[in-house]
C-alpha cells in the first residue's frame, strides 16, 4: 500500500535520526481487505558507541478501541443534530447558572443567537 509504505517510512527515517515516534495509530487493510488499527512506537537502536544502527518497532493492535471510539463520535455528533435541529427550544444551564447549551429553535424564538447565549 503506496500511503501506508510512506507513513511507516517515515516513522522509520526519523527514529534513524534519532528522533523516536510515540503512539501513533496507523491504519491498514489486511490481506483480506480488512481495515485495522495499530498504535506504533518506533525507538532509536544503537550500539555500544551509541551509534544509531537500527529502530525497534513495537505496535498494538487498537482495531476494537479505535471501532468504538468512532462509533461514539458518530453517535455525539448525531445527538448534537438532533439536539441543534429539534423543533422544540432546547437549553441548558450548568451549576452555575451558565448557559451551555442553546439549540436553533430557542434562538429562532428569543432571536438570541447560540453564540449571544453562551
Amino acid at each position: 500500500v503506496p500511503s501506508l509504505r510512506k507513513s511507516v517510512l517515515e516513522v522509520l527515517d526519523n527514529a534513524l535520526r534519532g528522533k523516536e515516534t510515540s503512539n501513533y495509530e496507523l491504519e491498514f487493510r489486511t490481506k483480506s481487505n480488512e481495515v485495522r488499527y495499530l498504535l506504533v512506537n518506533a525507538t532509536t537502536r544503537r550500539d555500544a558507541e551509541n551509534k544509531i544502527v537500527g529502530v525497534v518497532g513495537v505496535a498494538q493492535d487498537v482495531t476494537e478501541e479505535s471501532r468504538r471510539d468512532r462509533a461514539v463520535k458518530a453517535m455525539a455528533n448525531e445527538l448534537r443534530q438532533l439536539v441543534d435541529t429539534a423543533n422544540a427550544p432546547i437549553f441548558g444551564i450548568d451549576v452555575h447558572g451558565n448557559v451551555n447549551e442553546w439549540n436553533n429553535k430557542t434562538a429562532e424564538i428569543t432571536g438570541y443567537s447560540k453564540e449571544e447565549a453562551l
